[in-house]
This record gives structure tokens, C-alpha cells and sequence, in this order.
């Protein structure tokens, strides 16, 4: 199924994750947040006095997703495998799809259907209890900044494609 609800044509565009309010998980958000706008990067993204390391990469990894999953919503018109037939960002750099699960041999493929990969691949994981647990008191797998890793280094594939490919239509939509 496709991250954007099962259309590219759909202009609805949502978070598809949800943190409940009022969560610890939720109190979290708002502090990074309210981070971000203060214009200092590394306050932004510092770890808040007594928290859970695995908790703050776990939330800031969903609201990253949110926000490429809208980003990305706006430009789906302009990004089709017609004006976006290799997923790259630049000319140095091409990015082939794989998962290891479905996909175990890189493929090459367009921009849109490379998102597409990515962000359902994305909302398999965060859907994970294993992964990412929800529930207060569940443990976080020892494998946890390692995937989340992984996790944010391919999303930030889409902000190097929308940067390098894009940035006009940006610009316009600014």
C-alpha cells in the first residue's frame, strides 16, 4: 500500500503516526518543538535532562516522518517517474532501493517510486511494537538506534531530493 493513503493522486496529505496526547511520548514532542524555533540547532536537538535516549530518537524519528510525509505531499505533482526517473539528489548521488526483506538486491527506480519504498518501508517500522514500542515500560530492542539509524538516513534521502531537485517549486510554494 502506498504511504500516501493508497494514492499519489490524493492531496490529503496527514501524519500517519500518531503520539497520544498527553503521553510522555506527546510531552516529548512539545519540548522538541519548542526547541527548534529558538534558532540554535544543537539546543534543538540535545538530549532534555533525564530522559531516555532510545525515547527522544523514537519521537523525534516520528515527527521527522511526519514532516517529510507532508513536504513530500506537496510536491508529488511535480515528482513523477517522468521528471524524476532515477531517485538521486545532484548529480553525485543516486540512491537504489532495498529493504533486505522484499527488495534484497538494490534496484534502481524513479524518485516517487523510491519514496514510496521508503515511507511504507518507514510506517512498517514505527508500526512495530518490537521496533517502537507505544506502550509505557516496554523496552526499546538493544538494536534501537541502529535501525533508527538506518531509518534516518534513508529519510533524509527525500530532503536531498527535494533540496537538490526540487527547490524551485519550493521556493514558489514559500
Amino acid at each position: 500500500m502506498s504511504f500516501l493513503f493508497g494514492s499519489r493522486n490524493n492531496k490529503t496529505f496527514k501524519p500517519k503516526k500518531k503520539i497520544v496526547e498527553g503521553s510522555h511520548q506527546y510531552e516529548l514532542m512539545k519540548h522538541a518543538a519548542s526547541t527548534l524555533g529558538s534558532g540554535n540547532l544543537r539546543d534543538a536537538v540535545k538530549l532534555p535532562d533525564g530522559e531516555d535516549i532510545n525515547e527522544w530518537v523514537a519521537v523525534n524519528t516520528v515527527d521527522f516522518f511526519n514532516q517529510i510525509n507532508m513536504l513530500y505531499g506537496t510536491l508529488t505533482e511535480f515528482c513523477t517517474d517522468k521528471t524524476c526517473p532515477i531517485m538521486r539528489a545532484g548529480p553525485k548521488y543516486e540512491y537504489h532501493w532495498a529493504d533486505g526483506l522484499t527488495v534484497k538486491k538494490p534496484i534502481k527506480c524513479s524518485a516517487p517510486k523510491y519514496i514510496d519504498y521508503l515511507m511504507t518501508w518507514v510506517q512498517d517500522q514505527l508500526d512495530d511494537e518490537a521496533v517502537f514500542p507505544s506502550k509505557i515500560g516496554v523496552p526499546f530492542p538493544k538494536s534501537f538506534l541502529s535501525i533508527a539509524k538506518i531509518i534516518l538516513k534513508r529519510m533524509f534521502r527525500v530532503y536531498a531530493h527535494i533540496y537538490h531537485e526540487h527547490f524551485n517549486q519550493v521556493v514558489f510554494f514559500s
